[in-house]
Formats: structure tokens, C-alpha cells, sequence
């Protein structure tokens, strides 16, 4: 009997995009002689994952767990409703909560092959994220699975921390507090409202004044701590967290 080795398998599954097993099974009919066992394959229709590895994937889901977020992309939006595919999408968020970021990926990459040829399209796992600091976390997922938040507090409750996330998914904010949006974006933002103000005649002497408002607000809009919070739009998010302080979010969509 011929020896298959995993170089030689290695070799089949880099040429065809096939899987593990489908090219071992290959190269023993095939007594180890990798061109036969190419023909083998395309015979029986599987050599066809490596030609859907350059088509592009702009549908897809989010996934979490603890402390990760993850976005997990498919051609078609039937296949990212598929419960394999979504199911495969929770397998890797959660080998990236147990073994970190690089193992995720490795799993995906050892994957990918059998995965395109289970569900006929190409896939790709383009963000994997670690939430760091506070001792607080939680997440939340749309129902669609195209919208995703995990959130780190210090102090507080899970259910802020979910409730933040919805929250954050919603609204769509730029950074954790106004004092974080970038001083180079402000000082465009104040460019453009001098260039306004000019073209409205106001004085000189109250331009200051008016431009120096915009900008609190223009800040506070992209602050998740002081947007009007979604389940009770009387209050900020941050009044709604009282003492517990957030450290941080991550918000991914597809």
C-alpha cells in the first residue's frame, strides 16, 4: 500500500482547494500520483473550492463570544443564513475566546476548504477582535447577524453592558467619550463652521463663541457616553451606567 503522507495531501488540498480527507481518499485511488488524483477529484465535481476562492464575499455574519467579535463573510446572503455557516461562525469566535486571536484563524484556514465545499461559496474571516480592560463584559448581536457590539465596563451590571452594546449598534458611535474624537477632525469640523459662519455674515466677535458650541455637540453626537441612550432617550448612556465607567467597545457590521 502506498504511503500518503501529509505533504502529499497538503500538496492535492493547495492545488484544489479540496478537503483533508476528500484528498487523502484521492491519492489513495490514485496509489499517491497527485495528477491523477486531481482528475479523480474534478470527476467527481469537488475539485471546485480553489475557483471560488477569488470570488467576493460582501455578505456574512457577526458573531461573539465573551470577549470576542468576529465578522465571518459568504457571497450570498441565503448562504449567511445558512445554520452551517452560522453555526461555523460561532466555532471560530469561540476557539478565539479559548485560544486567541491566531489560533481563530489557523482553525478557519484548516477549515475553509471543507466549508466552501459544504455550502458552495467562498468564505473568509476578515476581523477577529479582543476586547481588553474592565471587569464587565458583554455583547450584543442584531437579529439579522449583521451587526455586532461587545462592551467593557468597570463596575456595573451584564445587563448594562448588553444594553450598552444594543445601544452601540443603533447608534453607531465613533469613539467611547467626546474628549476621544481626534483633534484633527475637529479642527476641520472648525474650519468648515468658519467658512459657514463667514458666508453668514456673523461678526467676528461671536464667531468664537458659536463655533466652540458646534463642536461640543458635533463631539458629544460620536461619544457613546453622551448619545441620548436608545432605551430611555431622557438620559445619556453614561447617567444610565452611573457608577460603572466604560473602557471600551467594539462594533463591527457587515
Amino acid at each position: 500500500m502506498t504511503n500518503i503522507t501529509a505533504a502529499l495531501v497538503k500538496e492535492l488540498r493547495e492545488k484544489t482547494g479540496v478537503g483533508m480527507l476528500a484528498c487523502k481518499k484521492a491519492l489513495t485511488e490514485s496509489t499517491g500520483n497527485v495528477e491523477q488524483a486531481i482528475e479523480i477529484l474534478r470527476k467527481r465535481g469537488e475539485a471546485k473550492a480553489s475557483e471560488k476562492n477569488s470570488r467576493s464575499t460582501n455578505e456574512g455574519i457577526i458573531a461573539i463570544k465573551n470577549k470576542v467579535i468576529i465578522k465571518l463573510l459568504c457571497e450570498t446572503d441565503f448562504v449567511a443564513k445558512n445554520e452551517k455557516f452560522i453555526a461555523f461562525g460561532q466555532a471560530l469566535a469561540d476557539k478565539a475566546n479559548q485560544d486567541g486571536e491566531k489560533a481563530a484563524y489557523d482553525f478557519f484556514e484548516s477549515q475553509k476548504s471543507d466549508q466552501i465545499q459544504a455550502i458552495g461559496e467562498n468564505i473568509n474571516l476578515v476581523d477577529v477582535k479582543i476586547i481588553e480592560g474592565g471587569d464587565m463584559v458583554s455583547g450584543y448581536v442584531h437579529s439579522n447577524k449583521k451587526l455586532g457590539c461587545i462592551v467593557s465596563l468597570d463596575g456595573g451590571t451584564e445587563e448594562q453592558a448588553k444594553d450598552v452594546a444594543m445601544h452601540a449598534v443603533a447608534m453607531n458611535p465613533e469613539v467611547c467619550n467626546p474628549e476621544d474624537v481626534s483633534s484633527e477632525l475637529i479642527e476641520k469640523e472648525k474650519e468648515i463652521y468658519q467658512e459657514q459662519l463667514k458666508k453668514e455674515g456673523k461678526p467676528e466677535q461671536i464667531m468664537e463663541k458659536i463655533i466652540d458650541g458646534k463642536i461640543k455637540k458635533f463631539c458629544a453626537e460620536r461619544a457613546l457616553t453622551s448619545q441620548p441612550f436608545v432605551k430611555d432617550p431622557s438620559v445619556t448612556v453614561a447617567k444610565y451606567l452611573g457608577n460603572a465607567k466604560l473602557i471600551n467597545f467594539i462594533r463591527m457590521s457587515i
